[in-house]
């Protein structure tokens, strides 16, 4: 299904989007789940892909919908004989896919236009409603229909609910690809009705490469730039490219040097921090929650001897921040409370 491109939450300036995305550079296990899945005749009619956001969920699952509309027959030879999901760039589904304009393909996702100016919060729940007539619509060629939606956790109550009705009831030959940062806030009857595909975070080699392979970015670029992005990365190549060529390593310095001072960090300096926050873009909170979580990391390594209720406290601590980071930035909430709230955690924690 065509879309007019626009303004994306997806889409992500410097690199290429994961529709146009040849290469994975990691889940191999995931990937051949997925083909396995589809050549045995097991193929479920709807995977939650679930992990960090910026690991390569979106790249998996354009990557799946092009090994499908390519090879429609899951017995076919071409099908029996693959090593992997990969699709010749110079194919027809790769270039449809890619444009988001093959007839049999659908992507829910949150993208401004001529008829939204803006970016809108929520994926539009009549957007939601449209895949009912989408799968009811016969595929070309007698193949099949796919829809990929990226982030389900982006829908409001009443988009996770016209998604139940959509998996409650799947027309033969549809797929649903679904993908969550955050699988929590997925509504458990949806996640009960789905092949639960987790993937992990990205190794600092994982990274590298795919900061290589950005032409954009890999094209005589510093070795010692692409490891300080690397690193920052926290395994998700959304937050290393990012941080790559900008002030990114100097802000997680100064996030850093202000988590060590916890809790004794001085009032106006948390001031400071969090009017600095306010001013900035995503990238920088992205890079803002990845600093916490590495302080919170050395933590839980340096207590290891501890006993389990100060650990568990630890990880208490982790999931409240992870969980205030995500509703700050899809609610798009004020930053500078966000930066007292990790403080005022990190404070009770030190007092237990």
């Amino acid at each position: 299904m065509s879309e007019k491109q626009g303004l994306a939450a997806d889409q992500l300036d410097g690199a290429p989007h994961p529709a146009e995305t040849a290469g994975l550079f990691a889940h191999a296990e995931a990937e051949q789940a997925v083909l396995e899945a589809y050549r045995g005749g097991a193929m479920p009619h709807a995977w939650l892909i679930t992990g960090p956001e910026g690991i390569g969920k979106a790249t998996l699952a354009y990557r799946a919908a092009r090994f499908i509309l390519a090879n429609p027959d899951p017995r076919a030879p071409a099908v029996r004989d693959a090593a992997d999901l990969a699709v010749d760039p110079r194919a027809r589904a790769f270039h449809t896919v890619a444009s988001f304009s093959h007839p049999d393909l659908m992507a829910l996702r949150r993208i401004a236009g001529p008829e939204r100016e803006r970016l809108p919060q929520f994926i539009p729940v009549e957007d939601v409603r449209r895949l009912k007539g989408f799968f009811s619509a016969t595929a070309s060629a007698g193949g099949w229909r796919i829809a990929i939606v990226d982030t389900v956790d982006e829908m409001n109550a009443a988009g996770m609910n016209a998604m139940l009705k959509v998996v409650e009831e799947p027309p033969p030959r549809s797929l649903i690809f679904l993908i969550s940062h955050v699988a929590s806030r997925v509504l458990p009857t949806i996640r009960s009705r789905c092949r639960r595909l987790p993937l992990r975070p990205l190794g600092t080699g994982e990274i590298a490469a795919v900061l290589r392979a950005i032409p954009d970015i890999g094209a005589g670029a510093d070795p010692a730039e692409i490891e300080a992005a690397a690193k920052l990365s926290g395994g998700s190549a959304r937050r290393a490219v990012e941080a790559f060529g900008g002030d990114g390593f100097d802000w997680h310095q100064t996030v850093a040097a202000a988590l060590e001072q916890a809790p004794g960090i001085d009032p106006l300096a948390l001031h400071r921090l969090g009017d600095q926050l306010q001013r900035r873009d995503d990238a920088e909170l992205r890079i803002f929650i990845e600093a916490v979580r590495a302080h919170l990391t050395s933590r839980l390594a340096a207590n290891a001897a501890q006993p389990p209720a100060r650990l568990a406290g630890l990880a208490e601590v982790w999931e409240k921040v992870d969980r205030a980071a995500t509703d700050t930035r899809i609610y798009n909430l004020d930053r500078k409370p966000l930066v007292f709230n990790v403080f005022s955690m990190l404070l009770e924690l030190s007092g237990r």
